[in-house]
């Protein structure tokens, strides 16, 4: 059995009406005179890129790409394309030179050279088994955090995030980093129904069939490294997470999905919880 995430045009037209409210009203209750949009070529910043720009006009909406060494050509290409497209003002600042500043502040015995192999084409590590190329990868995405923030406090923008709920649940964003924003439009949505409202609200067919990437590392992307399609993973999110079907009753609702696939994406769920959570402080004795 397939499982249909896609919602009727109807719900789909009330699903887009009430996002691009949502912006509206967030950005009026900052007092913000603007948003802006760390544009990465792919399809979520491409989305609420077109969101905004429809809901706000081209002139409210500003873009920032922010490329380093093992983005690949094509999605910078493409991040600009988007913008020029769109008609909104943007800036492109490549931030290698900022991230060699951070690993020039540490002494050479910890930084050596096994950060060459994070900018090999077809380089591929595990976190476990050397955290100092995780660490460099994650420097990259709170750099950007950093500068995006810059820009929107100079200006008074409002950062509108590009998450989305198959992200949340399963963990796959960056604490200080992609998350850190001051709204996320599509925070509802499961990622196949980002790509359903991408193409109704007209996101060029290229960006909605890209492989979804991070850029953390060359040849890095999502599906790859959670170990599931978009498709399945979703099934299973909203039957077993968000719908609570047992384990048992949805291996036979999806297919192509057995009880490891469901168990390992529980497990996904299960251990970024403390991401979903503020961050925790103790309980007051009284």
């Amino acid at each position: 059995m397939q499982i249909d995430m896609e919602f009727s045009e109807s719900e789909l037209q009330k699903r887009e009406r009430r996002i691009k409210t949502f912006i509206t009203e967030v950005v009026n209750s900052a007092g913000a005179d603007g948003t802006l949009i760390g544009l990465s070529g792919g399809l979520d910043s491409t989305t609420v890129a077109h969101l905004a720009v429809q809901e706000l006009g081209a002139d409210s909406v500003r873009g920032l790409i922010l490329p380093t060494e093992v983005n690949s050509s094509r999605n910078m290409a493409d991040a600009e394309a988007i913008a020029q497209e769109l008609g909104i003002e943007y800036d492109v600042i490549p931030i290698d030179s900022v991230i060699d500043e951070y690993i020039d502040l540490f002494p050479e015995s910890f930084v050596d050279d096994r950060l060459k192999s994070l900018n090999e084409e077809t380089d591929a590590f595990d976190v476990d088994e050397d955290p100092l190329l995780w660490a460099v990868a994650c420097v990259r995405l709170r750099v950007r955090t950093v500068l995006i923030y810059f820009l929107a406090d100079y200006e008074n923008r409002l950062v509108l995030g590009a998450g989305h709920r198959t992200e949340t649940l399963t963990g796959y964003f960056l604490p200080n980093g992609d998350q850190s924003v001051d709204c996320e439009p599509m925070g509802n949505l499961y990622k196949t129904q980002v790509q359903q409202l991408a193409r109704h609200i007209g996101v060029p067919e290229r960006i909605v069939t890209k492989p979804a990437t991070g850029g953390l590392y060359r040849g890095q992307t999502d599906e790859e490294e959670i170990g599931l399609s978009y498709e399945k993973l979703d099934a299973i999110l909203a039957l077993t997470i968000d719908g609570n079907v047992p384990i048992r009753g949805a291996t036979k609702l999806i297919d192509g999905v057995d009880r490891e696939d469901i168990e390992h994406v529980h497990t996904l769920y299960r251990e970024s919880g403390h991401l979903r959570q503020r961050t925790p402080v103790p309980k007051t004795d009284l």
